[in-house]
């Protein structure tokens, strides 16, 4: 009997000696597999071992922008995160919000402050009942096509930036992603077109817009805004090409150019870089450009008589004539301004 059980433990010992050599021959090839000490992925299973669940060196290598392996094509692609969005995003939900937000309360209210003190500037002769046509159809066209297409795009652009601090104490989170979800649709697709509104109304109005000597009279007197005197001036005065050059020709081209980028962000070879810089630009030109088309609404409709009834039937009284455009007037009269 003891015999047998000397045989017996001589027999587990070569059974756990056989097995001993079998695991260190499967060993080898897992060492031979290993990567060498000091690298990203030797570091992370060791950290792995030492502090589990810190991943810092597979996330440090993800954010420091370098290109990974990855199946998906395009630029980039292999740039799991950017970190530069980071900045973006506070650039954008900082400085450009807070100061772009009060500038378009300041301005506004300027403009109220300015119409409660000097109200709407009346004509200084009666109406003659003769009418002198400004204005063709199809530059009322351009003009009503470009305005109607920048207030949709002012309306949806202003609740994308400032929704969530005005709309969504009102309308709930619910409500206004819906809303938004529809704006930025419809933001979308009315871009392009006020893109070619916009070329349109260069095209059409360049020609009227160039600098005369008679401008700088206008300048001197600030259109007479102040004194409330007669200013002549030709077909557009000094102040409607300040809005023509730098509004409707600059940041309209600005905003449609950078919009269109953001509308095709897969485009060629462009960057998530490339899309923050559009939209910082465009966001930017935009509250420049809604700024500025107050001073243009305000005199067109509440600051002047008679202004908003030139651009809706496309003729003005000779009294309006004289008194606002008086170059013009008289160039009419004598058939030479070759308008409309």
């Amino acid at each position: 009997m003891r015999i047998r059980m000397m045989r017996a433990q001589g027999g587990g010992w070569l059974v756990a000696l056989l097995l001993m050599v079998l695991l260190w021959a499967f060993a080898l090839p897992l060492q031979a597999a290993e990567r060498p000490p000091g690298s990203a992925a030797a570091d992370q299973a060791e950290r792995q071992l030492e502090r589990p669940l810190n991943n810092a060196p597979v996330w440090r290598a993800v954010r420091s922008g370098e290109e990974h392996t990855t199946n998906v094509r395009g630029p980039e692609a292999g740039v799991l995160i950017q970190s530069e969005g980071n900045t973006w995003r506070q650039l954008r939900n900082g400085p450009i919000t807070e100061y772009g937000g009060w500038l378009l309360i300041v301005v506004p209210a300027a403009i109220l402050l300015f119409w409660l003190v000097k109200g709407t500037m009346k004509l200084q002769e009666p109406r003659t009942g003769r009418l002198m046509k400004r204005f063709s159809g199809f530059e009322r066209f351009v003009h009503w096509g470009t305005a109607i297409t920048f207030l949709l795009l002012a309306l949806t652009g202003l609740a994308i930036l400032f929704g969530k601090h005005v709309l969504l104490p009102i309308f709930g989170h619910g409500a206004l992603a819906a809303l938004l979800d529809v704006g930025k649709t419809v933001h979308n697709y009315v871009g392009p077109a006020f893109g070619v509104f916009v070329l349109l109304m260069i095209l059409t109005f360049v020609r009227d817009n160039v600098w005369q000597a008679i401008d700088a009279v206008w300048i001197r007197r600030a259109g007479g805004m102040l004194d409330g005197g007669h200013v002549p001036s030709g077909r557009f005065n000094f102040g409607e090409k300040t809005w023509f050059w730098i509004g409707v020709t600059f940041l309209g081209l600005t905003v449609a150019i950078s919009g269109l980028i953001l509308d095709f962000p897969n485009l060629g070879d462009w960057t998530r870089a490339d899309m923050q810089t559009a939209n910082v630009v465009h966001t930017i030109g935009a509250i420049l450009l809604l700024a500025l088309s107050f001073g243009h609404i305000y005199m067109g409709t509440l600051g002047v008589e008679g202004a908003y009834q030139s651009m809706k039937t496309g003729y003005v009284d000779e009294t309006w004539a004289k008194e606002h455009h008086e170059v013009w007037y008289h160039e009419a009269k004598a058939g030479k301004s070759g308008r409309p």
